[in-house]
């Protein structure tokens, strides 16, 4: 691999890595430092290879990553008053840095759980499980939230303070594992869905959100005691969705949420992967709304029958009463329309009163196309002064001109 492409590559692989490890070994209240350790390393690295890559280019980055440590503790004069405290071994030093792949992942699950803590924001979690586990680059976060570096930088600031003021003390064990595990799998949910529902960014970004989303769910089941039923289920899911991305990014301006049970998988390998998790996911007594969530997602790569819609319909039915939200309320009673009438349908989506939310009125749209055109429009002219991106703004313009050009 050439120098141009290896560099940006070893840093989106590698760079949480060493960071995981030096914080596992020195403590978390020295995150910033961590970072500031590896990312002179990769600048060195960027001189060093002009001659030719080593090796081992890994190697060479966990070797020149130990030696800046001891640098920098030695140069601060913190080793001895605040370094210490933190390490397992007094006797050890930073030459001693176990760089093993078993030290590696248990390092990086340790830190998914110190960054996914709910006393930081959920924006904040997210930001730094992008930073720092995943190696994005302030200006790619800033570019998938849609908002400035400057807002990045200072909710990382905030946030690794919080961290570095009151360090946690996490161990990979099973009491400490069941008390975060939900967090976690809340965060990595929430990234992926940042990146599949959201029309805001680039396809490039999209995908890289979900791609990250789904590469930390696969690093929780190489843990025995984080490769749990509902990891498993969570990954499944993000799998079945993953294998629509690439239609869902094709019908831009032709679907809206509730027409994606027409958007057949591009992806039969991602299918595949779902059905090997969600089979995982089958083991225990454990059913979690990601269960629940994934047979969805499963039923919705399937081709259109009328055993799919009763069986979604089902699976909604019994997602409602794990965890009520009027979104999943409104995504039954689509099911609801495919499955038994729209007259059902339309009773039950009055019920929700979801008048706050473009997708109301788009599902109430589609319900009432059979029954008043002019109602169907006028439930699209509400959803689209609720509209909040342009791919929505242009799918309710696009469909009422359809129906005014069919009614008239």
């Amino acid at each position: 691999m050439e120098k141009s492409t290896l560099i940006p590559h070893l840093f989106r692989t590698e760079y949480s890595k060493i960071v995981a490890v030096l914080c596992n070994k020195y403590g978390y209240a020295f995150l910033e430092e961590a970072e500031d350790i590896v990312s002179d390393t990769f600048l060195k690295a960027s001189s060093a290879w002009i001659s030719g890559n080593p090796p081992n280019p890994a190697a060479w980055l966990y070797k020149v990553a130990q030696n800046k440590a001891l640098d920098m503790f030695r140069r601060k004069k913190i080793f001895q008053e605040k370094v210490s405290p933190y390490i397992k071994e007094q006797s050890a030093l930073p030459q001693d840095i176990d760089f093993s792949e078993e030290e590696i992942l248990d390092s990086q699950l340790k830190m998914m759980f110190v960054l996914c803590n709910n006393e930081l924001p959920p924006e904040a979690q997210i930001s730094l499980a992008l930073k720092i586990l995943g190696g994005f680059g302030i200006e790619e976060i800033a570019h998938a939230f849609l908002t400035s570096k400057d807002t990045i930088n200072k909710r990382l600031y905030r946030a690794k303070q919080k961290i570095s003021s009151h360090p946690p003390d996490f161990e990979l064990k099973s009491p400490q594992i069941q008390q975060g595990i939900e967090s976690v799998l809340r965060i990595i949910y929430l990234l992926f869905n940042e990146g599949y529902f959201s029309f805001s960014q680039t396809q490039a970004i999209r995908q890289e959100l979900c791609r990250e989303a789904l590469r930390l769910g696969l690093l929780l089941t190489q843990n025995p005691l984080t490769n749990l039923p509902q990891v498993n289920a969570l990954v499944a899911l993000m799998c079945y969705h993953a294998s629509r991305l690439e239609a869902r990014a094709q019908s831009l301006n032709e679907t809206t949420d509730f027409e994606e049970g027409h958007t057949q998988p591009s992806n039969p390998e991602l299918v595949q992967k779902g059905d090997e998790y969600m089979n995982r996911a089958a083991h225990g007594r454990v059913l979690s709304k990601y269960h629940l969530e994934a047979a969805i997602a499963y039923w919705h790569t399937q081709p259109e029958s009328e055993e799919k819609w009763e069986r979604i319909l089902q699976l909604y039915n019994l997602l409602l009463q794990v965890e009520y939200s009027p979104m999943i309320a409104l995504n039954r009673t689509y099911a609801l329309a495919k499955a038994r009438s729209v007259d059902q349908a339309i009773k039950e989506a009055l019920k929700i009163k979801l008048e706050n939310n473009h997708l109301y009125f788009s599902l109430l749209a589609k319900l009432y196309e059979s029954k008043s055109l002019k109602k169907s429009i006028e439930y699209l002219q509400k959803g689209l002064k609720l509209a909040k991106n342009e791919h929505d703004r242009v799918y309710y313009q696009k469909r009422i001109n359809a129906l005014k050009k069919e009614g008239s």
